[in-house]
């Protein structure tokens, strides 16, 4: 979701969550020990590193397994094999290309199967963060799959009609493509795609809402309404969100958000979130992003060329060598994260100044962080070169630091 307004994890004992939990899950409860500061026991610190440490090994063991897998399969020389089975199936260009997308789609999914499970489910419950039943998992990524099927096919055709039509300057014809396809997608997503993962409700009536929509106002913002989403049907984590653009523009709020903060909290939260539109940060990060995708896509395109002949490809069209465009694709984006990673974290910090001033309420703001990175299970003070490379937001401890100067 765009603009999600929870930081980074932050670490609690579970079994002190999984005891409030039964009074924090329904919003009509009343849970005094939720209305609290959360304090940061040296055991949650603990677990909440053993599970920053083991997330962060995990997805840098998924990106070169990614990567790795990729090179073999073409310097083994199994994506000519590939091709030239696909092509026995049919000559037409984008047939083939279908056929081949799906055949390395499917191999990627069973090899990834794994390390994917244990990431996404395994883990979850070990630290009692999920809600989710088995079967619920697996349904939730087979709508994944089929969204993203949907969305993808029509754009790998796209993608291959410009890199045939127009050779050395394909990268320039996909990266407006892109662009165009995620401006229509930030303005579809809340409407047609999240329902299909979420219910949707309005936010009652109330002193929240109206506080709310009187900040909006205040900055000029124009949203369709302000809505709660049934986030605690997949994890007990909390979350909240700006959605689309244009007319779609809303504002959504996780239950579990609604049940574990107070009015004020969430003010601040919202403020915090606020800021960034007020900041223009969403412009800036829509336009360093398009610069970024069209940069990425012309260095990818160089590296692309220069590397066919390494593998004894002949064309840029060459089925059997397109891999190589999501391999070195993937370099750049490791390559790059970090720095916008940098810009991020600039982008936090200023919204945290703004949602101090304009709410006036730091004791609320710095618990509202305290209770998000405890819920959500996050390392308050992770290493410095871990910062930089992996947290697109600033550590807690960081950001509670600045609030309280």
């Amino acid at each position: 979701m765009e603009q999600a307004v929870s930081p980074e994890r932050f670490g609690v004992n579970p079994e002190e969550l999984r005891h409030a939990r039964t009074d924090a899950l329904d919003p009509s409860a009343s849970n005094p020990r939720l209305q609290q500061p959360f304090p940061a026991s040296p055991r949650s610190q603990e677990l909440a590193k053993r599970y920053a440490k083991v997330k962060i090994t995990l997805g840098i063991i998924g990106a070169l397994v990614c990567l790795l897998l990729t090179l073999l399969l073409v310097a083994t020389g199994a994506t000519s094999w590939l091709e030239a089975a696909v092509r026995g199936f049919s000559q037409n260009d984008y047939i083939a290309l279908l056929l081949f997308v799906a055949v390395l789609g499917v191999f990627e999914t069973v090899v990834s199967a794994p390390l994917r499970y244990y990431s996404g489910f395994h883990l979850e419950h070990k630290y009692h963060l999920s809600t989710q039943r088995f079967w619920a998992w697996v349904w939730e990524g087979m709508k994944g799959m089929f969204v993203g099927l949907v969305i993808g096919v029509p754009l790998v055709l796209a993608f291959y009609y410009c890199l045939k039509t127009f050779s050395d300057l394909w990268w320039l014809a996909v990266g407006a493509v892109v662009f165009l396809l995620s401006v229509v997608m930030a303005r579809l997503a809340p409407v047609l795609i999240f329902p299909l993962f979420y219910k949707f409700r309005p936010l009652e009536d109330g002193k929240l809402r109206d506080r709310i929509l009187a900040q909006c106002r205040k900055v000029g913002m124009s949203v369709k309404g302000v809505f709660v989403f049934n986030l605690s049907k997949n994890t007990k984590k909390a979350n909240a969100a700006f959605a689309g653009i244009g007319k779609s523009k809303r504002i959504i709020l996780g239950d579990t958000l609604i049940a574990n903060f107070t009015d004020g909290e969430i003010e601040t939260v919202f403020t915090h979130e606020l800021g960034h539109y007020k900041l223009k940060h969403i412009r800036v990060m829509l336009a360093v992003g398009a610069i970024n995708s069209f940069l990425g896509l012309f260095v990818t395109a160089e590296l692309y060329r220069a590397s066919l002949s390494w593998f004894g490809f002949s064309s840029i069209g060459q089925l059997a060598a397109l891999p190589l465009l999501s391999l070195w694709l993937g370099v750049y984006s490791l390559v790059t994260g970090p720095f916008s990673n940098m810009l991020s974290r600039s982008h936090e910090r200023a919204a945290d100044r703004y949602a101090v001033n304009v709410s006036g309420n730091k004791e609320a703001f710095t618990n509202a962080l305290r209770k998000l990175a405890a819920i959500n299970l996050a390392d308050a003070s992770p290493h410095p070169l871990v910062e930089f490379l992996f947290h697109s937001h600033p550590s807690i401890e960081k950001r509670i630091r600045a609030v309280e100067r």
